[in-house]
């Protein structure tokens, strides 16, 4: 006996997927917040977002679906930056239903629940103390349909052991400390960061080794105070003794730590940055000001005299090394013969490159309230004139190494003329940006890539670049640049759709796996 099929809904059987949420993470600050929005996409990848690619058929589609900002606290228009870029998101979001909005890092957990006040459409407020909690808060707000603000006031675990996603093949960031314990009148970062907490040498080694295994040929150390790495342990010389293991790594290439402290810069530091091959000839060693006047009232626990016998000792041992800075102009009280000072150091120290600073109150900073504020326009002028100085100066550094042949490591992302001018870009040992002609005539090889090694001869200097027009001398295809075209060339992983829950249990082994001072 047949029977007659019987009608069914017109329902699939098998309902398709729901498209992975997106997210972006824009960054403010200095590497260590850059390192931290590594670990919040690791954070996010790892609950089931996909990174926005930006392509959108129509406006909607064109935004994300979860927009993190990192923010910093250092620079007085760190607010208005913020936000300018939140009032813009606000109609963005109105439009966009679902769209939610995170708030991080330094100026979170200084302004912590005034955000939400001041912009209402944000969705989650968290401090430099609990990155990790981000997937939870954005669920969390999102079921419960209100902001959450989650301000811790201490680190309960150290990042690192945060899920990364690293946004380079062949060059990473390893946190070995955080936190700082001085006490600058100018710095909001001790307050916003707490106390120094180190991690344990043989948790920073096994980082490094498990990167280095993944074809990462570069790291670089990271710490408010990099040098005064140990303290919390107790081992006064650990920063050097950890320069000196990370040279016992083979397959590491490169090492470059920032940023140090002038006042805990001893001897046995320029001593392993000389002796350890792996350790590169290059050094960001903040002075902030050359008055020792100055320096006093910024709490500086050196002096003039003191920050140029180590620039002298470090060039004594390591004759190429280059010589980096940070330089704050018109702090409170500043006078002409003060800012003469910092030109005279300047001079003498012969700085590579400065990263220059016009001073501006920090509310909750004791120079906030000094008296003396030095008028705009004049700051403004010295600014301007200690700009024209150090260029001079890193000019003629760079002057010096034309006709000098030099290993460059190949960067992505280096050059943004080098489509228009057809060369490629690299970083030489000494940490110096060296744009090549891509001319392969010389060598048995047709093309590079990022983390691959080439040997040139420089042609051209200017005050903040190299260049090398001539034919390549020498090129070592490397597993960095193997990493990276394993990168690029593998297809994308198809995305999981996660609750925002971070998974449960040990976070998995390591993935793929300017500053205070």
């Amino acid at each position: 006996m047949s029977t007659a099929p019987v009608a069914t809904p017109d329902v699939a059987t098998d309902a398709a997927p729901e498209a992975a949420r997106t997210y972006e993470v824009k960054t403010h600050g200095c590497q260590m917040n850059v390192h931290d929005s590594e670990r919040l996409s690791g954070l996010l990848e790892d609950a089931g977002y996909v990174r926005f690619d930006g392509d959108g058929a129509d406006e909607q589609a064109g935004h994300p679906d979860v927009v993190v900002f990192n923010t910093c606290a250092v620079r007085e228009n760190a607010d208005n930056k913020l936000y300018g870029n939140l009032g813009h998101l606000a109609p963005v979001k109105a439009q966009k239903p679902g769209m939610q909005i995170a708030v991080g890092g330094c100026l979170a957990q200084k302004d912590r629940d005034t955000i939400t006040k001041r912009a209402p459409w944000v969705d989650v407020v968290f401090g430099t103390h609990n990155i990790g909690s981000l997937p939870v808060l954005l669920e969390r707000a999102r079921v419960q349909e209100e902001a959450q603000v989650e301000i811790l006031e201490s680190l309960s675990v150290f990042p690192s052991t945060l899920p990364t996603k690293r946004e380079s093949a062949y060059a990473a960031w390893v946190s070995i400390s955080v936190g700082c314990n001085n006490t600058c009148t100018f710095c909001i970062v001790p307050a916003l960061r707490g106390k120094e907490k180190d991690r344990r040498p043989g948790e920073i080694l096994a980082e490094v080794e498990a990167l280095v295994a993944e074809g990462v040929t570069e790291i670089t150390l990271l710490g408010q105070n990099v040098n005064a790495y140990g303290v919390e342990f107790g081992d006064r010389q650990a920063f050097s003794k950890l320069l000196r293991a990370c040279g016992g790594i083979e397959g590491l290439e490169r090492v470059r730590f920032t940023s140090p402290h002038p006042a805990e810069f001893t001897d046995d530091v320029i001593e392993a940055m000389a002796e350890t091959p792996n350790v590169m000839p290059s050094l960001h060693m903040p002075l902030q000001s050359g008055s020792d006047k100055v320096l006093r009232d910024m709490r500086r626990s050196y002096r003039q005299s003191k920050y140029l016998g180590i620039i002298e000792r470090v060039r004594a041992a390591i004759p190429d090394a280059a010589i980096t800075t940070d330089i704050i102009v018109g702090f409170p009280g500043e006078t002409e013969e003060d800012f003469q000072a910092t030109l005279d150091v300047v001079r003498a120290a012969r700085f590579s490159a400065a990263f220059t600073f016009q001073y501006s109150k920090r509310p909750g900073t004791p120079a906030a309230v000094l008296e003396d504020q030095v008028p705009a326009d004049v700051v403004k002028d010295r600014y301007q004139r200690l700009v024209e100085v150090v260029e001079d100066v890193a000019w003629s550094e760079n002057k010096a190494l034309v006709g000098r042949t030099v290993e460059l490591m190949v960067a992505e992302g280096e050059g943004r003329k080098d489509t228009a001018t057809k060369r490629l870009s690299g970083r030489a040992r000494d940490n110096r940006l060296v744009h090549f002609a891509a001319d392969f005539s010389a060598v048995d090889a047709d093309s590079v890539r990022p983390g691959d090694m080439v040997t040139v001869e420089i042609t051209y200097a200017a005050p903040h670049h190299l260049v090398a027009d001539g034919a390549i001398r020498s090129v070592r295809r490397t597993r960095a640049g193997d990493a990276w075209e394993r990168r690029t060339s593998a297809p994308p992983a198809a995305a999981s759709v996660g609750l925002g829950m971070p998974a449960v249990g040990v976070p998995a082994p390591l993935p793929p796996a300017p500053a205070c001072g």
